[in-house]
């Protein structure tokens, strides 16, 4: 026992709520709190759990020790006020090591393996503790019953390598975690030391291989891993089934899965599904259990899959926690097996760090959808790293994606959404029947779900609110890509006549409409619009200058802009400045909007671009202009998401060199 009076920091999380059921159940005074009451929170409080709301020192002051996160920040206050932190890793490490327990590690796939490890063993008259990254219909993602403990055990802080299991079983290993571990050899060597402490290892890929061989095999590879040192594991209690000795049972292990294969729910099962069960069948045949017995109660075992794994939230919406590229394609290939129309994949990427490692495998992850819609990177605790930026993963699958690119079987349209829940919007505005839309991620994405649920309720109802923007020519103003519920109407009120109709000097060359150059109160050479206004018809009502909060390059004004009044004086005086301005500027190139970006305080922002190295920087069929490093030229092949996209790269260069973060200023492109 580690301390008597136990307190969880973010208790709501799934591993955490984990770690308190079984630390409760081992006579453990546990208490916990949150930001927020979920359905999670008020299930620990049903088993005596309390669970407060929000942080304070107070709930640590009776506490022997705190539990708590890699996403716990250091100066939380009940963190900096407890007497003793132990990580969840560290804690879920110990109870691994001080009993009998089956630890399931792995790239992919720990989650779906642990629950159809858990589930089977108990199916099989065991009694088995559970500690689960994720909930299945009515089975909660922990439970405490005696007997064997069956947890998932996670690589992403290292703990993985603190682990001393009776049984491990190694889904896969692909590198991932970057922001933990710097090297693959460093993820590859995490696995290595938990294998080295194991007494038992079973590794799934040569389950998989002995399944496939059919026939006599080899011993399985946890004969040539040496056994713990007697006495770090202690005897499994009284009761239970006694692990068989190593070496024979894979003497017909072939043999015993094909028994099992045989059944024809397994043949329904996807592959990296049908792996998964058959580690769970090595667990159940090395624990003494016959192939018949598992083949009886199998089918009932893995009929439902965790949730978020290829889970239904409604007819021809399917969401899935796959964030590595690796998953990914799997779950698009699930997808594209039942897809009759249009496979539409939603996805956000997981952290900045992991979107830099890995953003050359990302493309061909999508290689079997039609559409692509990527939503802003999810940060977990994660500060913005330079090359993480979802525009960083839109270049290269527009690059990988193209005809020609790798990983390209479909070339799917790519798009580029500034929220999830406008790339769902534009997905339910585009579904018709026999389409399939897929929201794959482990971030903000997951919170769509509700919103899925109500719009798919009532199929064919609108759900649409329609938002009005009225523009002129347009010319400042971004639209997007995807089907919204945005309605663009182009007004033939005066405002709506190009801007270089007012014959300012000043102002010449600068794209724009009267009103577009108004409501950003455009200008250039140090002067502004807004000098020549006197009043502004907004909704059909005229406002005085003075209340319009004319500011640099922006105003507050809010609605349509429908005429102006001029200041006739400065007007005039505008009209009458002969200084030959346009030829001080540089003539603007047909498919741009104008400057992208206003100046920050004291700089300009076309030099901090330039000096950043924007100029010639290409995403699509935009780039930015060779003779100006905040203009974007959109090319005849260019996409709305194409110019957001490198928009954002622009930025985030700057942002990384230093330190400023631009304010847009064509219109549309504020998230």
């Amino acid at each position: 026992m580690i301390g008597k009076n136990v307190h969880f920091i973010g208790i709501g999380g799934v591993g955490m709520a984990g770690l308190a059921v079984l630390l409760k159940a081992e006579g453990a005074d546990v208490t916990g709190c949150d930001l927020h009451a979920t359905a999670r929170t008020r299930w620990l409080e049903s088993l005596g759990i309390p669970v407060a709301v929000g942080h304070s020192p107070e709930h640590v002051r009776d506490a022997d020790i705190a539990v708590a996160t890699p996403a716990v920040h250091p100066d939380n206050p009940e963190r900096m006020a407890a007497k003793r932190v132990i990580t969840r890793g560290e804690l879920l490490a110990d109870l691994v090591s001080s009993r009998e327990s089956i630890a399931v590690c792995g790239s992919h796939g720990k989650t779906t393996t642990s629950t159809f490890i858990a589930k089977l063993l108990l199916a099989l008259g065991e009694r088995v503790s559970w500690a689960i990254g994720g909930e299945t219909g009515d089975f909660p993602v922990a439970g405490a019953n005696g007997g064997v403990l069956v947890v998932e055990a996670d690589e992403s802080d290292g703990t993985l390598a603190l682990y001393h299991a009776t049984t491990l079983v190694v889904t896969n290993c692909e590198y991932d975690h970057p922001d933990h571990f710097k090297t693959p050899a460093d993820y590859f060597a995490c696995f290595d030391a938990a294998r080295r402490n194991a007494r038992y290892v079973i590794e799934a890929e040569e389950v998989w291989n002995c399944f496939l061989s059919t026939g006599t095999v080899p011993p399985a590879p946890m004969g040539t891993v040496p056994p713990a040192p007697m006495g770090t594991v202690p005897p499994a209690p009284m009761g239970t089934v006694p692990p068989t000795p190593m070496g024979t049972v894979p003497m017909s292990l072939g043999e015993s899965l094909q028994k099992i294969a045989k059944f024809a729910f397994f043949e329904q099962l996807p592959e990296h599904n049908k792996k998964n069960a058959l580690a769970a069948v090595a667990v159940a045949l090395q624990r003494g259990h016959s192939p018949e017995a598992i083949a009886k109660v199998l089918p009932g075992v893995v009929s439902v899959l965790p949730d978020r794994r290829f889970q239904m939230l409604a007819p021809g919406v399917y969401t899935d926690y796959a964030h590595h590229p690796t998953e990914m394609k799997c779950a698009v290939s699930m997808a594209r097996r039942i897809c009759r129309g249009v496979l539409r994949v939603l996805f956000q990427p997981h952290r900045y760090s992991r979107t830099k490692a890995l953003v050359h495998d990302f493309p061909a992850a999508f290689a079997e959808a039609d559409e692509v819609v990527l939503c802003p990177t999810y940060a977990a605790f994660e500060s913005p790293v330079e090359g993480g930026d979802i525009a960083d993963l839109y270049a290269e699958c527009r690059r990988g994606l193209s005809p020609g690119g790798h990983g390209a079987s479909r070339s799917p349209r790519i798009f580029l959404a500034q929220s999830c829940a406008e790339a769902w919007e534009h997905a339910r505005n585009s579904m018709v029947e026999g389409d399939i839309t897929l929201l794959l991620g482990a971030g903000d994405i997951i919170g769509l779900a509700p919103q899925v649920e109500r719009d798919m309720m009532h199929p064919g109802v609108s759900h649409r609110n329609v938002r009005r923007i009225l523009i002129g020519a347009g010319s400042n103003t971004w639209r997007s890509d995807l089907k919204l519920d945005v309605e663009y109407v182009k007004t033939d009120s005066p405002a709506g006549r190009p801007g270089a109709s007012l014959g300012i000097p000043w102002m010449a060359g600068i794209p724009g409409t009267i009103g577009g150059w108004v409501k950003m109160n455009a200008g250039a050479f140090g002067h502004s619009i807004s000098e020549v206004i006197s009043r502004v018809k907004v909704d059909g009502e005229w406002r005085a200058a003075a209340d319009c909060g004319f500011g640099y390059r922006t105003s507050a004004i809010i609605g349509g802009i429908e005429d102006i009044e001029l200041d006739s004086a400065n007007y005039a005086a505008a009209k009458a400045d002969t200084t030959d301005y346009l030829a001080r500027r540089r003539r603007f190139p047909s498919g741009t909007k104008g400057s992208v970006f206003k100046n920050p305080p004291g700089d300009y922002a076309g030099r901090l671009l330039e000096e950043a190295g924007c100029k010639g920087l290409r995403v699509g069929g935009a780039y930015v202009w060779e003779e100006h490093a905040n203009v974007i030229v959109s090319g005849p092949d260019a996409t709305p998401s194409d110019f957001l996209a490198l928009a954002r790269l622009m930025r985030e260069r700057v942002r990384f060199r230093f330190g400023v973060v631009l304010e847009p200023e064509v219109k549309g492109l504020e998230p």
